[in-house]
């Protein structure tokens, strides 16, 4: 059954899934990805900006990054945004490229990493919740009890796909962190 309200819940999922891929790709899982990074905040040409829009970020082994901005003249202040940026590591400028080092994950490191991994997942399933609150408080308002039915039936199950999704999305990503 096509509703408009079905509709704006499915939106709203795939917002907070997209939401949730983009926070557990901020994660360090042990190995270097650009997605740690590339958020970075840098104060370039007198405003904020994201650090890939600066700056070239490359990956030239597990445990390195590479950030190489376009401009030189930005150099210091991409320098002092990753030092800000807590990342566990200093940045080590050698004058043409930026090397971050990261630090092999340890143990406690890993079992920290799999609770904000599943926080991140329950704040997700909140925001699933919320949405399918409003949703039905809109549909208990329909007159007829066979669509009302239906629709209520229609919302449950996109609530429990949309759970699957995250809790697949989260074991994935835990798996991830816990691996050596």
């Amino acid at each position: 059954m096509n509703d408009t309200r079905l509709d704006a819940f499915h939106k709203e999922v795939q917002r907070v899934l997209q939401f949730l891929a983009t926070e557990y790709g901020k994660l360090q899982t042990g190995r270097a990805n650009p997605a740690l990074i590339e958020h970075v905040s840098v104060e370039a040409y007198g405003q904020s900006q994201p650090l890939r829009n600066v700056a070239g970020i490359s990956v030239p082994d597990a445990r390195t990054i590479v950030v190489q901005p376009w401009d030189r003249t930005i150099m210091q202040a991409v320098e002092k945004a990753l030092q800000q940026a807590n990342l566990g590591t200093s940045p080590v400028n050698d004058g043409t490229v930026i090397r971050l080092n990261l630090p092999q994950m340890n143990e406690e490191r890993r079992l920290q990493l799999t609770k904000v991994v599943h926080q991140l997942a329950e704040e997700a399933r909140i925001s699933v919740r919320k949405s399918r609150q409003d949703i039905h408080d809109s549909i208990k308002a329909e007159k007829d009890e066979d669509v009302k039915e239906t629709l209520m039936e229609a919302l449950q199950k996109a609530v429990d796909d949309a759970n699957a999704k995250v809790a697949e999305a989260a074991k994935k990503k835990e798996e991830e962190v816990m691996k050596v």
